[in-house]
């Protein structure tokens, strides 16, 4: 069986209202239908597992008109509850868009709610193999870049809009002869006009290719691949893959399961998820979904690297909710290799390295990826990628970054620049 977590709020009788999001996400309707006998029921029928309560909220998270109460219900206090709902394997198979509908589609829908959040589920073991999870993950991530025993440090082709190829390519020689591990493009550099992807990949490749010959590192650089026809997306892919890269950036809501799906059944490159648009389902707290719950659907379809924003991130989302995301992308589905790679990113620069080591477990499995970070230190990118390695040996040697930056310029020089919450 599959269950899920659903957090609800309700006006209302909380136990009512957890059967009636079992019964109408199985084999419920309003009327009782011909040949809806008990024993179809007990085969495909939604069940509840357990109710555990909570303690009430102030008001509700949906306005008045969300929960079908009355005014007066609806303005006062509500009932909270996390509620786990069985799905029986028949009623859904192992099909990820059944899933979606079935488990999770309907029940926003439901009256008399005032707020439903799903926020855990656990899949049975018949969906281990049934998609192909990543084909190079953690793993095949520290395999092509070299990089073995500290975090891979990356950076993004800033500004995303407006740098033509030979523009874009002059900063990558430089990150390159910096020592850069990863490059990617800002998941809002597809194809455009001015930056034609196969412009771009015939100047940046070249490079890549040289510095490789020449000192046997090649730079992973991630290049933005998406596109909303899965034909498109793949000709795309197969440029990339032909000019010698080896991963590619994909903006996995816009181009959806299918489209995840067709891309990694075909895919040669390390597929880097940009998770933008996420923040829609999540960034009310008693509405939408968790991202441990989420990102379970794109890790089964075969995302190998995941960004998740990071400490001090430039968005909205806390420290602890990074925290969570981490834990949730290396935290095996069913075994450790349908973990991926963790991306901390979004207004990241030396100064975060000691607190992400710290809070992270003292790992270094992550990618650390700084934009503005790095490519805006005030000597330029290549100052920049050394003062980020600087800043990760000190965080592994606990040793105060105040401290290092005294026989390390480049750190010092960031601290100066970044100390106040520049980067982006």
């Amino acid at each position: 069986m599959i269950v899920l977590t659903y957090r609800i709020e309700t006006p209302g009788n909380i136990e009512a209202l957890a059967a009636k999001i079992a019964s109408d996400q199985s084999t419920g309707t309003f009327v009782a239908l011909a040949g809806e006998t008990e024993e179809l029921k007990a085969r495909v029928a939604a069940r509840v597992l357990a109710i555990r309560h909570l303690p009430d909220a102030d008001r509700p998270s949906l306005p008045e008109t969300g929960s079908g109460a009355s005014p007066e219900a609806r303005n006062g206090p509500v009932k909270r509850a996390d509620i786990d709902i069985a799905f029986p394997l028949d009623a859904i198979g192992t099909d990820l868009s059944a899933l979606m509908t079935i488990a999770i589609g309907g029940t926003f829908s439901i009256k008399g709610l005032s707020g439903i959040r799903v926020v855990d589920m656990k899949l049975p073991e018949e969906y281990r193999g049934a998609h192909p999870g990543p084909q190079f993950g953690v793993t095949g991530s520290r395999r092509l870049t070299g990089v073995a025993d500290r975090p891979i440090i990356g950076t993004i082709v800033k500004p995303a809009l407006g740098l033509r190829p030979p523009e874009t390519a002059a900063m990558v020689q430089e990150l390159i002869a910096a020592g850069v591990d990863f490059i990617k493009d800002d998941e809002k550099l597809m194809s455009p006009a001015y930056s034609p992807l196969s412009e771009r990949v015939r100047a940046i490749m070249p490079l890549i290719l040289d510095h490789e010959q020449k000192t046997g590192k090649k730079v992973m650089y991630a290049f933005g691949i998406s596109h909303a026809d899965p034909d498109e997306m793949m000709r795309n892919h197969d440029l990339v893959a032909k000019a010698g890269g080896n991963c590619a950036v994909v903006n996995i809501n816009s181009i959806g399961f299918g489209g995840m799906a067709y891309l990694r059944k075909r895919s040669s490159l390390v597929l880097h998820a940009h998770r933008n648009g996420w923040d829609i389902l999540t960034r009310h707290p008693g509405l939408g979904m968790d991202f441990k719950v989420w990102q379970q659907f794109w890790r089964l379809l075969g995302v190998d690297q995941f960004q998740i924003n990071g400490i001090a991130s430039k968005y909205w989302e806390p420290d602890w909710s990074f925290v969570e995301s981490f834990k949730a992308v290396t935290t095996p589905i069913f075994s450790p290799a349908d973990c991926a790679l963790p991306v901390a990113g979004s207004g990241q620069w030396g100064g975060q390295a000691p607190e992400t080591f710290q809070r992270t477990g003292r790992t270094v499995d992550l990618l650390y990826l700084c934009g503005g970070g790095i490519v805006s230190h005030p000597d330029g990118p290549g100052a920049g990628v050394r003062a980020v390695q600087q800043a990760w040996q000190a965080a592994v040697q606990d040793i105060p970054l105040a401290d290092y930056a005294l026989s390390h310029v480049e750190l010092a020089r960031s601290i100066e620049k970044f100390g106040g919450g520049e980067a982006a």
